[in-house]
């Protein structure tokens, strides 16, 4: 145990310093979540009606949660790469904790999460956003967003072993989870969508997350959609951990 989290430390460590020396990949923690809180707020704001909830208020949650998703991207790309270069294969010829090497990239996606969270905080709050709760609340929602990413940098850790190129696994990420994002309340409320879309969405599990995120930062009606959130999460995190430490096994093993 003691090993395994010292390996997890440096391949963590690893994986952070080397972002400033790929400010290609900054882009998707910073530019990129302004520009849709802005594009959603100035473009499609004054045409979508939210029930009485300010745009800015329902839309920021909304975007939070869909770009906490895809913050395992950089994951998905990072050990493709390595597989097809040969580092899985140096990491396997060392005295180390083989479980680390994935642990360490999902333990940075935290802290790159956590920067995407606070630029479009405040990016929200620029546009007119605020908190409408006690500060326990929105600290939970802090907490809870980062579950989410969390969990969905194991989904990506385990889409980026199985592709066989970065460009596939960019391709098969954004198809399984853009659609997911979109037909869910994070942009517009479900009961505007036709039948069948309006029933996907109110099942959706990106539904109760946002909802969730509304319910402690903005103070709509929370019924179970937190705890439900918090369910979903460790849902898809006792799913995707163990099947991509299996599959790291079977890729670092042959």
């Amino acid at each position: 145990m003691r090993r395994l989290v010292t390996d997890t430390l440096i391949i963590a460590e690893r994986n952070l310093v080397r972002l400033p020396r790929r400010p290609d990949l900054l882009l998707a923690f910073t530019v990129q979540p302004i520009m849709f809180v802005l594009l959603f707020r100035y473009v499609f704001g004054g045409a979508i009606q939210t029930g009485g909830v300010p745009y800015a208020d329902f839309i920021v949650p909304g975007i939070l949660v869909q770009n906490i998703a895809f913050g395992g991207f950089v994951t998905a790309l990072g050990l493709n790469e390595d597989v097809h270069k040969g580092l899985i294969d140096r990491f396997r010829s060392l005295p180390m904790a083989r479980p680390a090497v994935l642990a360490g990239r999902t333990l940075a996606d935290v802290a790159t999460n956590t920067l995407s969270i606070v630029i479009l905080t405040v990016t929200g709050l620029i546009i007119g956003f605020s908190f409408g709760t006690p500060a326990l609340h929105v600290i939970a929602g802090f907490g809870l967003l980062l579950l989410i990413g969390y969990a969905f940098s194991w989904v990506f850790a385990f889409v980026g072993l199985l592709v066989s190129s970065p460009e596939s696994a960019n391709s098969v990420g954004f198809i399984a989870i853009f659609p997911l994002t979109f037909i869910s309340s994070a942009f517009v409320p479900p009961d505007t969508m036709p039948e069948p879309l309006k029933w996907f969405a109110h099942v959706n599990p990106f539904t109760i997350m946002v909802d969730a995120m509304r319910a402690l930062w903005v103070g709509t009606p929370a019924g179970n959609y937190v705890w439900g959130a918090v369910v979903w999460a460790l849902i898809i995190l006792a799913v995707f951990a163990p099947i991509a430490v299996a599959r790291y096994r079977r890729t670092a093993s042959g």
